[in-house]
């Protein structure tokens, strides 16, 4: 690689930096003015003149985000996508991002002995986000993403542990060994950041170096036509139309007329043509598969227009990563790349580059938008040897990496082919589990603290597929994904509940039940759930039904009237896994619930911060008048540690193993 290829320029630095900082700090100005609001507001403190110290710090936060917000408009209008001196802006962003952190710290500082601990514990998780969020948006910069971290988290966090009375000293820990995650993290997508900007100006030293050539060709070109002008005018003009013609010919079969990017047909032409090349020297390349997360949404709310508008500025920002005509437009929203003599690694950084160019936000006809890209990659010839083969591992790798993850970047391999096969081969398989009898309903007992009795059961699916046991964790995600839950959920609540009118245990006995999202949001669910209570006369307060914590965060409008169309059935409600995902202390307030599930996670890990976890839960469970239930209990030590933090129920394999109902009614017998 020679000198000129490796070296950019100090201000082409500075100026791709300023940017990305700017470019992305919209979001982040509209979230410091929420968040600052919120717990300005949220928390007001009885003491006015607390509130009115409050009140004016927040005065002063609005006006900087103000004109720190002023200040990127006009980089966005006059200087956005432009060779323009990036010192001021750069030194306007980095002042506002100096004056913001100093108003965080300051407020912590000043309002931290104001504080209750509900009010601490919000103001530190605010805190940690918001530093989270800049250790990625932040990372051009080593010194603003130093400064604003370190302005964030740690006052806050050092008021914690000098705190004289030591009840937050474990959170002062935390923030500061979060504080040191997001200043190594930052410091590696700062490499990162270099690292494509070097990359970028390779590309361009190539394209330029491409664009002489061509010139001095043309130049050669025009001496010759000159110098035979008179001899052959009727050759070169016959010559000219044929090749005029041809030219027309091969854009319109080999071109995308939307993006002017290679097409399908000509993607493939040239890829094969590459892979002939690579093949005689004994060369690699890599194919990138890349989909765009969210354009659906553009052309379903905004219109074709606009959507053909973004499209092409999606393919003007991939040229800048690919040589001339190594990416195509495969169609809708799908793009192809190859890059030649590349290893995984160079593979794996054009395309997170890629991935940066797209999330930048487009203006579209006065539309802001802003997408993402996941992209798979496959590599010639360790995934493939035909140009087909490594389209469709690339596209199978892009479809997986979107279904765990949506806007990241994956790379082939055979574990994940097989992995695929599997799935489908288990999706058919799960269709018609049901017709032949393969699904079995086994139960756990749930004990009661206080009487160390059986107070209800929990019903646990499980799946026997060609003598073969199914782990749970496998297949409800392929009956999620293939739209199969409501059905198999169906069958397992009448299953149940079937069993439950057949035993005669204690009067009162519960079921325990699990709800999905697809199953909770599906317009039959209330209507099953009616039809099955009646068919086999149990009561509504002996179901319970237990909604995993990540449902709120599917549409929590549409849940929130399921949860209360049940609570007035007289269903109880139970929040499954607990603290592990999309815990919101809102969230309880909102949604009535009766019991909260604590994770075996936490039960498992007898460490102080589970504790201080569980503590926590069960002081929210008191406040919010809801029962606990602590899963995953193995030994009688941890039987007694949650009885003695004071614990509501308890479950786990210390007092039984999930069971078939046959077996349950024996073990019912042996103990009681």
């Amino acid at each position: 690689m020679s000198k000129h290829q490796d070296i950019i320029s100090k201000i082409e630095i500075e100026r791709d930096t300023t940017d990305m900082l700017i470019g992305n700090s919209f979001i982040g100005f509209l979230m410091t003015i929420f968040a600052f609001s919120g717990l300005v507001f949220f928390f007001e403190n009885v003491d006015p003149s607390t509130f009115s110290q409050k009140l004016k710090v927040w005065g002063v936060m609005i006006i900087v985000c103000v004109a720190r917000l002023t200040d990127a408009l006009y980089w966005r209008v006059k200087l956005a996508g432009k060779a323009y001196e990036p010192g001021p802006a750069l030194l306007r962003f980095s002042a506002g991002l100096y004056a913001t952190g100093t108003i965080w710290a300051l407020y912590s500082v000043l309002f931290y002995s104001t504080m209750s601990t509900i009010e601490l514990a919000a103001t530190m998780v605010v805190l940690a986000a918001m530093a989270g969020g800049a250790g990625t948006v932040l990372s051009p910069n080593k010194k603003l993403v130093g400064f604003y971290s370190t302005a964030l988290l740690v006052p806050m966090s050092l008021c914690a542990l000098i705190d004289e009375q030591g009840e937050f000293f474990i959170l002062g820990i935390l923030g500061l060994v979060f504080w040191f995650g997001i200043f190594m993290s930052a410091f590696r997508y700062h490499k990162f950041f270099i690292s494509t900007l070097h990359l970028k100006a390779k590309n361009n030293s190539l394209v330029e170096q491409m664009k002489v050539e061509r010139s001095e060709t043309e130049k050669v070109n025009q001496l010759l036509v000159a110098s035979n002008e008179k001899l052959d005018a009727s050759n070169a003009n016959l010559e000219a139309e044929v090749e005029r013609r041809t030219a027309d010919l091969y854009r319109i079969s080999n071109r995308d007329p939307l993006t002017n990017l290679l097409n399908r047909n000509g993607f493939l032409k040239h890829l094969n043509n590459l892979l002939d090349t690579t093949r005689a020297l004994d060369n690699s390349l890599a194919l990138l598969f890349i989909d765009l997360d969210g354009f659906k949404q553009v052309n379903d709310s905004l219109g074709h227009k606009v959507g053909d508008i973004v499209l092409a500025e999606i393919a003007s920002r991939l040229r800048n990563y690919t040589e001339e005509n190594h990416l195509g437009r495969w169609g809708g929203d799908e793009f192809v790349s190859v890059i030649p003599y590349a290893n995984i690694d160079t593979a794996k950084a054009v395309a997170h580059a890629m991935r940066s160019g797209v999330t930048i936000p487009i203006i579209a006809n006065d539309n802001q938008v802003t997408l993402d890209a996941t992209i798979g990659i496959a590599m010639f010839p360790e995934h493939g040897e035909t140009a087909v083969d490594l389209i469709q591992q690339a596209d199978l790798t892009m479809y997986d990496q979107k279904r765990e993850q949506r806007g990241s970047v994956g790379v082939f391999s055979e574990a994940l082919h097989n992995e695929i096969k599997r799935d489908q081969r288990l999706c058919e398989r799960l269709r018609c589990a049901i017709d032949n009898g393969e699904f079995t309903v086994f139960y756990q007992p749930i004990m009661d603290v206080n009487s160390n009795t059986l107070s209800s059961v929990e019903a646990l699916l499980r799946w026997n597929c060609d003598d073969e046991h199914i782990s749970p964790a496998v297949f409800i995600p392929l009956a999620e994904r293939s739209g199969l839950m409501p059905e198999i959920g169906a069958w397992v609540l009448n299953r149940a509940l079937i069993d439950l009118s057949h035993w005669q245990f204690k009067q009162g006995l519960a079921i325990s039940i699990n709800v999905s999202v697809s199953q909770l949001l599906d317009d039959s669910f209330l209507k099953v759930l009616d039809n099955a209570l009646k068919s086999t006369q149990i009561s509504s307060e002996r179901l319970h039904l237990e909604i995993t914590e990540s449902v709120f965060a599917s549409n929590k409008e549409v849940v929130g009237v399921k949860v209360n169309e049940l609570v007035a059935r007289g269903v109880k409600v139970s929040i499954d896994d607990f603290g592990t995902g999309y815990s919101s202390l809102s969230r309880l307030q909102s949604m009535p619930c009766d019991f909260i599930k604590i994770d075996r996670s936490f039960v498992q890990n007898s460490s102080e911060e589970s504790d201080t976890i569980i503590r926590a839960t069960l002081l929210m469970a008191k406040e919010f008048g809801c029962k606990t239930i602590a899963e995953g209990i193995e030994t009688e030590q941890q039987r007694q540690h949650l009885a003695q933090l004071g614990t509501d129920y308890l479950q786990g394999f210390y007092f039984a193993k999930p069971m078939s109902a046959s077996d349950l009614i024996s073990w019912y017998n042996e103990n009681y």
